[in-house]
């Protein structure tokens, strides 16, 4: 349906209606709210006999029950002492150990930040096939303090975590059918994790969850449990929290910015009496466009006479949507009011259409109502990749669809993470990805909160930690999507350099760890973290060649 413009109403500030409280976080381009120096030193990496290889069970069913029954247990109310010492643990792993915080409640948060677990050599030995674990580091025996330590140790954060090192042969352990060797890992991680921790902990907590989760319902997608996420949230608290996100953390706000400038980028290519239609396939939730709004009205010429806003949201009775982090809001969440009270505030022709529970192959032309004469842009946000993988070239024949529209341009932004394997089919390796997507958001975000504890940070975190479970969704790199907006009938398009200047100055504000790269031969814009890639942007127009059958 469509939403026309609210009626005037002189004793209201809409911008104010919009911000609703968050005007501290949106958008402070000057302050510097980062400080990295809050990390504790790390030295925990031991070298200790090799632990032997326990028998494998082939039998599913007695390895689903024998899992699952350990699975269970370990939340049980066993003290953990005697549930650990009955395991095989290595010998230099102490047999006394503390309670995690969410099981005894009588141990401060900051003596388990400090907690530096001690790995044997094979837990971190049994690398995934194929996929080999970070180097080992050993650590200095020298003890430092103040920014010293703090430098030292988030320079020997760059390349890992304790955690990946028990989640990826945990995993490899679940695909070779060694229920002893996983039974080791979920008691060892169960020890460990704790949600209110460091990044390590929080990934060793929402790791284990995933893995119970897989043994009990393998190939069965669900969000974690105990979690507040997006869709359980309060639609202001939600707003404003991805508002405050956005401002400490450029995980979204990069790709956001550069789809913005390339959005202004076609439009100046086009009449200046032209109407904007954007179709929103994202996961901004809104947040994106008052940004652009505002960029309009400084426009030369003057902002366009209409700006149409298409919004996809996902097919709600998918459960594979309703697993894709960040793409699902509250129930009740809709941002069409405040955005329709900004633009009428700055005198911008807003209408916003939006388009629920349509499934993305159903859309075309007529279904968005697009016209010849106006200028449509394509905006897809980090949701593309929900598009069933194991279709054959589902994603391109929804990129043909894309091209059929005849839109001025489509900008694109996806994961970036690192795969050598042109099918992961076996769990090990498509999880062991998963964790690195999830290890370098949670890191990235214990650096963007200062470390604090918040509502806000642990519903970023569980929504980021569905992709563990949602296991109908398979992400590609930037070389495989840009192949197929080729064959789709695409041609990439360079960014312009306002773009590239603009971004890069945006992300100045934010931790000296992030960084801009761009890559001319596949036209794309990347954000890395810590030398690590994340995401990717790119943009594409229609190719006047004909594109492949």
């Amino acid at each position: 349906m469509t939403f026309d413009e609210p009626e005037p109403n002189p004793t209201a500030d809409h911008i104010l209606e919009w911000l609703e409280g968050s005007l501290s976080y949106f958008p402070s381009f000057f302050d510097d709210p980062y400080d990295a120096r809050d990390f504790s030193a790390d030295s925990w990496w031991v070298q200790t006999q090799c632990l032997d290889q326990e028998p494998i069970n082939n039998s599913p069913a007695s390895f689903n029950n024998s899992i699952t029954t350990t699975a269970t247990n370990a939340t049980t109310t066993k003290p953990m002492d005697s549930i650990v010492s009955n395991q095989l643990l290595p010998p230099d792993l102490p047999k006394k150990r503390k309670l995690p915080d969410d099981l005894n409640p009588n141990i401060s948060q900051s003596s388990r930040k400090n907690q530096n677990p001690r790995i044997h050599e094979a837990d971190v030995g049994g690398a995934v096939t194929g996929q080999g674990v970070p180097p080992r580091r050993t650590a200095a025996n020298k003890k430092t303090t103040g920014k010293s330590a703090v430098s030292n140790n988030i320079g020997n954060n760059k390349e890992g975590s304790w955690a990946e090192q028990l989640l990826y042969p945990c995993a490899a352990a679940v695909t070779a059918r060694n229920p002893s060797r996983v039974q080791h890992f979920l008691y060892v991680l169960q020890d460990l994790s704790s949600l209110t921790g460091d990044a390590n902990h929080r990934l060793a907590a929402h790791g284990l969850e995933a893995l119970k989760h897989h043994l009990s319902y393998p190939g069965i997608s669900s969000a974690p449990a105990g979690s507040t996420t997006f869709a359980s949230s309060n639609p202001k608290f939600f707003r404003d929290s991805l508002i405050k996100f956005n401002d400490i953390n450029p995980w979204f706000r990069i790709p956001n910015n550069v789809a913005n400038t390339s959005i202004l980028q076609i439009l100046a290519e086009q009449d200046c009496s032209s109407s904007l239609h954007i179709l929103d396939i994202g996961v901004s939730h809104g947040v994106q466009w008052p940004t652009l709004l505002e960029e309009l009205t400084r426009r030369s010429g003057g902002p366009p006479p209409l700006v149409r806003l298409t919004v996809v949201t996902p097919t709600g009775d998918n459960n594979q949507s309703k697993s894709t982090p960040f793409a699902n809001g509250p129930p009740n969440y809709d941002f069409s009011f405040q955005l329709l009270g900004f633009a009428k505030a700055i005198n911008i022709n807003l209408q916003i259409n939006r388009l629920e529970n349509i499934p993305l192959q159903s859309l075309n032309s007529q279904v968005i109502n697009s016209s010849a004469e106006e200028t449509l842009v394509v905006c897809a946000q980090f949701s593309l990749h929900n598009l069933n993988h194991n279709i054959p070239d589902d994603r391109t024949e929804f990129l043909r669809v894309l091209r059929s529209m005849e839109p001025k341009g489509v900008v694109l932004s996806e994961n970036n993470i690192d795969c050598s394997c042109n099918n992961c089919g076996d769990f090990a390796t498509g999880f062991s990805r998963r964790v690195e997507y999830l290890w370098r958001f949670l890191d990235s975000t214990s650096v963007a909160y200062k470390g604090r504890e918040s509502d806000e940070r642990r519903m970023m975190e569980a929504e980021a930690a569905k992709a563990l479970t949602n296991v109908g969704e398979m992400n590609e790199r930037k070389e495989k999507w840009c192949e197929r907006l080729r064959n789709a009938g695409f041609i990439g398009e360079l960014f312009g350099e306002e773009t590239i200047d603009g971004a890069r100055a945006l992300l100045r504000k934010y931790d000296s760890n992030w960084e801009i790269r761009t890559e001319e031969r596949d036209y794309c814009v990347c954000l890395w973290w810590k030398g690590k890639p994340v995401s990717f942007c790119s943009l594409w127009k229609i190719d006047q060649k004909p594109c492949d059958s």
